[in-house]
C-alpha cells in the first residue's frame, strides 16, 4: 500500500544522535545540536507537505537536565534563537506550535515566550507541531495522576469515574491524539521515556541515521513503512 493511501494522522519523532554526529565530525557537541535543528525544519515541512496532522518532537527530556551545564545552556540558547527566528515563520504557513512538559522548570523568558506561542490561533492549521521540553513520559504519567487525585479529593470526580477515557483527559495535551507511528534516529532502539501513555499502539520506525542526517526522504521512507503495516489494535 502507498504511503499517500495510509498516511499517520500523527508522526512523534526522538530526535537522536546530535551529539554522536558531531563527535564523529570531531566537532563540539553543541555544533550537533545546531545542525539538528535544520533536520528538524526539513521534517516539519515534510510532514506538512504530506498532509500530516501533527508532529511531536522530544526536544528535551527530563533526564537531560542531568547534562553539562554548558550544553543545557547551549540547547537553551538555541530555543531562544528558534523562538526569535523561525516560530513566526511557521505560524505564516498555518503551522500552529504547542508545547508539552513540565515547562515550569525552564528558564523563565522561555516558558513564558511558550506561552506566548501557545495562544496563538491559527484557523484551520496546516499542521500542529508539538515540542516537547523538559518531558518526561512518566512524569507526565504521575502528573496525570496527581490531577485526578486531587479532583477525587475536591470531590469533582469519583474515583470510580477514573477510566483510560479520563486519564487520558489530564494528560498535558488531552486534545492532541495517540501518534500513530514514532520515528527514533541514531540507531538505538528503545522509547526513552516518551509519551508512555499514549504510545501504547503506535507504530515504530527505527533509524540507523544520525538526526543531523535525517531528511525528507528518511521520514518518507519511514511513512512507507508504516503504510505497509497492520494495525490490529489487540484484534485478528
Amino acid at each position: 500500500m502507498k504511503e499517500e493511501n495510509r498516511l499517520p494522522a500523527h508522526v512523534a519523532v526522538i530526535m537522536d544522535g546530535n551529539g554522536r554526529w558531531a563527535e564523529k565530525h570531531n566537532l563540539p557537541r553543541t555544533f550537533g545540536h545546531r545542525k539538528g535543528v535544520g533536520a528538524a525544519e526539513a521534517v516539519v515541512e515534510a510532514c506538512a507537505e504530506a498532509g500530516i496532522s501533527y508532529l511531536t518532537l522530544f526536544c528535551f527530556s527530563s533526564e537531560n537536565w542531568n547534562r553539562p551545564a554548558d550544553e543545557v545552556a547551549a540547547l537553551m540558547d538555541l530555543l531562544r534563537t528558534y523562538f526569535k527566528e523561525d516560530v513566526r515563520r511557521l505560524q505564516e504557513k498555518k503551522i500552529r506550535v504547542l508545547f508539552s512538559g513540565r515547562l515550569e522548570r525552564l528558564p523563565d523568558d522561555i516558558r513564558q515566550k511558550a506561552a506566548e506561542v501557545s495562544a496563538v490561533k491559527i484557523e484551520n492549521p496546516r499542521l500542529t507541531v508539538v515540542l516537547a521540553l523538559s518531558y518526561g513520559g512518566r512524569e507526565e504519567i504521575a502528573d496525570a495522576a496527581k490531577k485526578l487525585a486531587r479532583a477525587a479529593a475536591a470531590g469533582d470526580i469519583s474515583p470510580d469515574a477514573i477510566d483510560e477515557a479520563a486519564f487520558s483527559r489530564a494528560l498535558y495535551l488531552p486534545d492532541v491524539p495517540d501518534p500513530d507511528l514514532l520515528i527514533r534516529s541514531g540507531g538505538e532502539k528503545r522509547v526513552s521515556n516518551f509519551l508512555l501513555w499514549q504510545g501504547a499502539y503506535t507504530e515504530i520506525v527505527f533509524s540507523e541515521k544520525l538526526w543531523p542526517d535525517f531528511s525528507k526522504e528518511d521520514l518518507r521512507a519511514a511513512l512507507n513503512e508504516y503504510a505497509s503495516r497492520n494495525r490490529r489494535f489487540g484484534r485478528v
